[in-house]
């Protein structure tokens, strides 16, 4: 066993009553963690579920969270959407968001009442960060009349500027519950122009990418099909539209966890973020998958460590101010209730 193996840092080792306590986690995920990585993650691991019995805590973690964090310490998983609306039905005191910032923020502006935490509150997103409220009045101002939609992927400021939110699974539907022949649909412009070829609504839209799926090429998706014509090839919505017209399928991080899991397809490629596939292939053993990878550097900045931090801390609590708190909520809920 190497030192780090032995020794992680000052205050976690790996020792004999660590590794019976987590023996039976080690048991459940050992398809997923090899016998080689537990030594280092298992005192995290065992701390962490210590901090959560005593602080009453739920972690929420998103499916582009690494292996150790999805498979080991989290309660809820799912999109940014899921984790906030499922977290409504914990009885807990503190959530964890292992996520980035604004998935935090739509999780504290549905869970009022709760702490909520991140782990790293530099975890950011470039999506969420190319627009501004000041940018969406500005919008509105130039378009009086057109209805709003928000991807949610956007910043309570922004949430609490517009009419209503969507995410990428139902984008479509909310757009058209409108009710309007032309809706400015943003920040994703990619997902509004994949929206815009499946609907008569008339899509305007931001310059907002998502700095993760804007690097997929369509010539991607075609090399994949050409040294594995079998594969099945999934994209997300917020990919440029030749991609999505070269893949099989197009379905936010859910969707494509919901059609590997019903579909059992033989060989399968996500185009997505990289720990998509680390983490579903648990769910799917009937299917392999070819790792098409493109990472995000804001969710790889949440770890065990600083999971381990916020909650003996209780630490980089996320608060929103009740004024922009109220308008943004209702943005939210309008879009629940139009789903």
């Amino acid at each position: 066993m190497t030192a780090v193996a032995q020794r992680v840092n000052d205050d976690f080792e790996y020792s004999a009553d660590v590794a019976a306590r987590m023996a039976p986690v080690y048991e459940r995920v050992k398809d997923h963690i090899t016998a080689e990585e537990w030594p280092v993650i298992a005192p995290y691991v065992d701390e962490i579920l210590r901090l959560k019995k005593e602080r009453n805590a739920v972690i929420l973690a998103h499916n582009y969270q690494t292996r150790d964090i999805f498979h080991c310490v989290s309660d809820i998983v799912g999109d940014s959407l899921a984790l906030a609306v499922k977290a409504k039905e914990v009885d807990a005191d503190v959530m964890v968001v292992c996520g980035v910032h604004f998935m935090a923020e739509t999780a504290k502006l549905l869970n009022p009442s709760k702490k909520v935490l991140i782990p790293d509150p530099e975890a950011g997103c470039s999506l969420a960060e190319s627009i501004t409220g000041a940018d969406v009045r500005k919008l509105k101002a130039d378009n009086p009349g057109v209805p709003v939609c928000t991807y949610v992927n956007t910043s309570a400021e922004v949430k609490a500027e517009v009419d209503i939110c969507c995410t990428s699974a139902n984008a479509k539907k909310i757009v058209e519950s409108l009710g309007s022949d032309k809706v400015l649909l943003i920040p994703d412009e990619f997902l509004a122009q994949n929206v815009a070829k499946t609907t008569d609504v008339e899509i305007l839209t931001w310059a907002g990418r998502c700095e993760v799926h804007e690097l997929y090429k369509k010539e991607d998706i075609e090399q994949i099909k050409k040294d594995h014509p079998e594969c099945v090839v999934l994209a997300h919505p917020e990919c440029p539209p030749d991609v999505l017209d070269a893949a099989d399928f197009s379905g936010s991080t859910t969707g494509m966890a919901d059609f590997v899991k019903e579909k059992k397809p033989e060989l399968v490629a996500l185009i997505t973020e990289c720990s998509m596939s680390d983490n579903i292939r648990a769910d799917c053993p009937d299917s392999e998958f070819i790792m098409s990878c493109s990472m995000c550097p804001h969710m790889k900045k949440i770890t065990l460590q600083k999971i381990v931090d916020c909650l003996r801390d209780l630490s980089n609590e996320v608060h929103v101010d009740e004024a922009m708190a109220e308008p943004a909520r209702a943005s939210i809920e309008a879009m629940i209730a139009a789903s």
